[in-house]
């Protein structure tokens, strides 16, 4: 049997509370059943342990949900999970994502000994107004705190915000990206506040700023925040970029673990839609990975491989008739920065 090295997804569904803009899988819950949940993963892993074999692990990122309010113990069972399973490179990135107020020096010490060397802090905003109205509840204060202490600790540190909120303009995103600039961060990322009918904004009636605003403030954060642009929504110092992502949306395998954890699974070159929890595994066409491949890829400065599936998905006539949306170097095919800005329809026209 011919299996790759796949990277790893590890879904914690549970928060504190839920924000008002929140649609993930998640639940807030004061006391969760850890061992419980701690078991249900480590299942997990075992079962695809006895399907692929000890094959490589070159990320595993830990994303939910509020990873940073599980015990040290349970991420420890989870990791040895991993390790008894599969063979986790020496250099691997190991990724957890965390809220201020859910973990202290001491706590993240411990995270760090058991193997985290990449903490993503999800801050959002820098006005504690502004994290009060979406339900957040950390303050500024706390987001800074966690920062610095994960800096402090050698670690690499990532910090997630939200920008086009009610009134926001692009001066005000620009405001936001100069106070971003004094956390000297090494890797962050922007995301453009979406609106889902099942959450708390949803059922509100916001004033959402209109299309054309919001491009004026996608070009914003390009002019002010000082980190180069990796993807849509990254920035990143070059060698800081987060490497899990990167080999998502390069096309490459993972497993997702945990209900909700979408994976794309590689066995003897037949490509699986893999979903957590055992919902979901069952195989899919090279031209359907091809165009997940084209879609994600092209969320990226660097583009997609020009591999023969996807090749076979592209229509390389719109292509070289369309210059100034999308170029073709070095085997790969990207969007440049006026394509970047109407992503979605540039996609839309260029696969078959």
């Amino acid at each position: 049997m011919k299996v790759p090295a796949h990277n790893i997804y590890v879904h914690v569904p549970f928060c504190i509370a839920k924000c008002n803009y929140c649609a993930f899988f998640s639940r807030a819950c004061e006391n969760p059943d850890w061992g419980d949940y701690a078991n249900k993963i480590c299942a997990e892993i075992d079962f695809w342990g006895q399907k692929l074999g000890r094959i490589d692990v070159p990320t595993i990122f830990l994303g939910g949900g509020t990873p940073s309010l599980m015990p040290v113990a349970i991420f420890n069972q989870i990791i040895g999970a991993i390790n008894k399973n599969f063979h986790i490179l020496p250099n691997a990135e190991i990724t957890l994502e965390s809220n201020p107020k859910t973990l202290g020096r001491d706590k993240l010490r411990d995270f760090i000994s058991m193997g985290v060397n990449r903490l993503s802090v999800g801050v959002q905003r820098l006005s504690d107004d502004e994290l009060a109205w979406m339900g957040r509840r950390h303050n500024v204060q706390d987001a800074i705190e966690l920062i610095n202490v994960a800096q402090n600790a050698g670690i690499r540190v990532s910090a997630d915000f939200i920008y086009g909120i009610p009134n926001d303009t692009p001066d005000s995103v620009a405001a936001l990206c100069r106070k971003i600039n004094e956390l000297n961060l090494t890797h962050c990322s922007l995301y453009e506040l979406t609106i889902e009918p099942s959450t708390p904004f949803g059922r509100q009636k916001l004033t959402m700023p209109s299309n054309d605003l919001m491009a004026q403030m996608y070009v914003a954060i390009s002019e002010t925040l000082n980190l180069p642009r990796y993807e849509v929504s990254n920035y990143a110092v070059a060698g800081h970029e987060c490497v899990h992502n990167q080999n998502v949306w390069d096309g490459q395998p993972y497993i997702g673990i945990g209900q909700a954890a979408a994976g794309r699974i590689l066995i003897d070159n037949q490509w699986y839609e893999q979903m957590g929890n055992g919902d979901t595994f069952v195989p899919i066409t090279n031209q359907t990975r091809a165009t997940e491949h084209v879609i994600t890829g092209m969320r990226t400065i660097r583009g997609c491989r020009l591999t023969d599936d996807v090749k076979n998905v592209i229509d390389m006539d719109w292509v070289r008739n369309n210059p100034k949306m999308v170029q073709i170097s070095e085997n790969r095919i990207k969007t440049t920065s006026d394509g970047m800005l109407v992503l979605d329809s540039v996609i839309e026209q260029m696969v078959k």
